[in-house]
């Protein structure tokens, strides 16, 4: 009688989301860019679209290894600018709270889950800084010239992850692979 694998044998879960809205702007790339991921699969790895509702975040970052978060922010930087942010272990930078078109949302969720005890262990956020949020408005030129930009990152980020052969080869929270 064999014993059962090692949960530690699998391969990462890895989990990719794409948070906005459609209908509002520059809010939407995050809608985008996991529409984009789901054009060209990658094996393992599950992109999911989601509006950003705090505790529907928690809810699909459970039981996962890795998670990616693509979402729009508004910190004053240049319209398009991309930030990533590894916040397994840190909270996201003040600048990037506060400012949500999500009642309770991503920086929200993320603080919560820290308190709780439930981020995933490697948790790794993409803001573009967006130029407007008005309902019925398309991405603005300047995000939606960002967008391959960030489909190639966390393609990369994504292929990074799953290219460990074990929950042991994944870095601690808060030390995924660094943006190039």
């Amino acid at each position: 009688m064999t014993a059962p694998p090692s949960p530690l044998l699998r391969p990462p879960r890895v989990l990719v989301l794409g948070v906005g809205h459609a209908c509002r702007g520059d809010d939407a790339v995050g809608l985008v860019v996991a529409q984009r991921l789901q054009e060209a699969p990658l094996d393992g790895v599950t992109v999911t679209p989601t509006a950003g509702e705090g505790t529907a975040l928690l809810a699909l970052w459970h039981d996962t290894d890795a998670v990616v978060l693509v979402d729009a922010m508004c910190a004053g930087a240049r319209p398009g600018t991309l930030r990533r942010f590894a916040v397994g272990t840190e909270p996201l930078p003040a600048l990037c709270s506060g400012v949500s078109t999500h009642a309770f949302g991503v920086a929200e969720a993320i603080a919560l889950a820290r308190a709780l005890r439930q981020l995933p262990p490697v948790l790794v956020v993409y803001g573009v800084e967006g130029e407007t949020f008005e309902t019925g408005a398309g991405l603005s030129a300047a995000v939606a010239a960002v967008v391959p930009q960030v489909v190639a990152q966390v393609r990369q980020e994504v292929l990074t992850l799953t290219a460990r052969s074990t929950l042991h080869d994944l870095p601690p929270a808060g030390h995924a692979p660094s943006a190039r």
